[in-house]
């Protein structure tokens, strides 16, 4: 049995599966900070101030804290503004994904259309074909 398991995790599907998960969750840090510290400040300068992370509905009585994160400490808050960012993430992740995907459906587009040159034609058929070209003179 851990033969087999060391098998499974010895194919080339399941390390690059690792390694894309990996990546991925990098990426993802990446991603969320480009939306947090230089996407959503711009957004917010632009809309007179804004700042989307902190915008949420008191769901419980007691709430009335200015701040997203103090809210939270006095009861339930709906934070639609966090949702907002989480979405942005999300777009600006699936477009950067898409633009990898083009690119890739591109440079194989590229390839297959690139027709092979032809085979050289083997030897015996070139003498042939010189000793025919030679008789014809």
């Amino acid at each position: 049995m851990l033969n087999e398991f060391k098998e499974f995790i010895a194919k080339g599907n399941v390390m690059d599966l690792a390694v894309g998960v990996i990546i991925g969750g990098a990426f993802a840090t990446i991603v969320s900070s480009l939306t947090n510290d230089v996407i959503m400040p711009v957004v917010g300068a632009i809309f007179g101030g804004l700042d989307f992370s902190n915008f949420f509905l008191p769901l419980a009585a007691n709430v009335d804290a200015a701040s997203l994160e103090a809210a939270r400490e006095q009861g339930a808050v709906l934070a639609y503004g966090a949702f907002v960012t989480a979405v942005l993430n999300f777009l600006i992740l699936a477009w950067i994904i898409f633009l990898m995907v083009r690119a890739v459906n591109n440079m194989r587009r590229k390839e297959e259309a690139a027709p092979p040159p032809p085979a050289a034609p083997p030897a015996d058929i070139v003498l042939l074909t010189e000793i025919r070209d030679l008789l014809k003179k």
